[in-house]
């Protein structure tokens, strides 16, 4: 055979074996999916983690907008957001767990770990029967109640001792209360909290994520999955510098000058809020979840910004006019008492000058003031 003839057959393409091969790979994704969506195991997957281990546990849930910078990243996958914080770290036994709830503001938005209300109560070194008391921040950004229901729900499996809930009249607001993307793709937990404490919240609503057999692939999920390996990446960051939010050099002011409007949200003229408006159902079955776990809970209406600038006669701040704020603070205090909740009204107890660019955002100094006064209103009523 000429050698050029050889070389020919050599090189030529074995389509058959190809083919079969292909076909086989094709097989195998089709049954990866499939076996994927069948065991759905982002959750299991969720509970893998770095921290608490080879990284440090997080002061606060995993949330960030610029990964990159922040060395934080938004997920959500709710046994991933926990398994990332210092919260799943074993319990001491002389730790006295508190868990913390609430929005950007508990949060700490533009703050330092150090600086949020849970690491200023942690530095004042409170002692509780005997044992430290350590605050867990478990503050999430975005105001809604039903979002701080799902996390308490989470939280009260790792045997807390007291829950303190700071909330505000936005957290309230029941059209709001699924806007929020962590709910929107836990749809699940929420339907169950839904059904488990008959909330007046819609279980079929379009915003909370329905997926069939195909949206559970791995191909519907991968972006789920990337980001659980994107949060473990960022571990090393996290562990190197301590840092988990860019926090810019010059920090937006809140707005002193005020619309000349009274409305709230998608009310347009002042009118008393009903239940149609404020979710007092959702706050009942964060009382009742607790004290099913028996765990003590204490309600916090927390902190706003009053402005004394332009129709100021008119609103407080940019989120509240005064009709709907005052009718809102009534209706809390007279529930509460019913209830016979625990609970302190500091609406006002922040002077303006320490809100930063929203009217529940805090300066560190602002902070470090909320938590002594906690301090000190919790010691005056035992």
């Amino acid at each position: 055979m000429r050698p050029e003839k050889e070389q020919l057959q050599r090189a030529a393409v074995d389509w058959p074996m190809l083919g079969r091969v292909a076909l086989k790979a094709l097989l195998l994704f089709v049954a990866l999916n499939a076996l994927f969506a069948a065991v759905r195991p982002l959750d299991a997957l969720g509970r893998l983690s770095l921290y608490n281990g080879l990284f440090p546990g997080r002061p606060r849930l995993p949330y960030g907008e610029v990964p990159a910078e922040d060395h934080n990243l938004t997920v959500n996958n709710l046994p991933a957001m926990f398994a990332a914080h210092a919260l799943a770290r074993p319990k001491a036994a002389d730790e006295y767990r508190v868990l913390l709830l609430g929005d950007s503001g508990t949060w700490g938005w533009f703050l330092d770990n150090a600086d949020t209300l849970a690491g200023q109560l942690n530095a004042l070194g409170l002692q509780r029967d005997g044992r430290r008391v350590v605050v867990y921040n478990l503050g999430y950004p975005v105001m809604s109640l039903t979002k701080d229901l799902l996390l308490l729900d989470m939280g009260l499996a790792y045997d807390a001792d007291l829950v303190l809930w700071p909330v505000t009249l936005q957290s309230f607001a029941r059209g709001r209360q699924l806007d929020h993307p962590l709910l929107q793709q836990n749809a699940g937990r929420v339907r169950d909290l839904i059904a488990r404490y008959d909330l007046a919240l819609d279980p079929a609503d379009p915003r909370l994520a329905t997926r069939g057999p195909l949206g559970e692939t791995i191909v519907a999920r991968r972006r789920d999955l990337a980001d659980l390996l994107r949060l473990q990446a960022l571990g090393l960051a996290w562990a190197a510098t301590g840092s988990d939010q860019a926090i810019p050099a010059d920090i937006p002011a809140r707005r002193r000058d005020l619309d000349a409007d009274e409305s709230w949200l998608d009310v347009a003229a002042p009118r008393p809020l009903t239940g149609d408006d404020l979710t007092f159902d959702v706050l009942r079955a964060g009382a009742a979840r607790a004290e099913a776990a028996g765990v003590p809970l204490v309600l916090v209406n927390e902190p706003i910004y009053v402005s004394d600038g332009a129709n100021s006669d008119l609103r407080y701040n940019t989120f509240y006019p005064r009709w709907a704020y005052d009718d809102y603070r009534a209706q809390l205090a007279a529930v509460a008492q019913e209830a016979g909740w625990r609970y302190l009204d500091l609406w006002d107890a922040i002077p303006p000058e320490e809100f930063t660019d929203t009217p529940v955002h805090l300066t560190p100094a602002g902070t470090r003031l909320l938590a002594e006064t906690l301090r000190g209103r919790m010691k005056d009523e035992g």
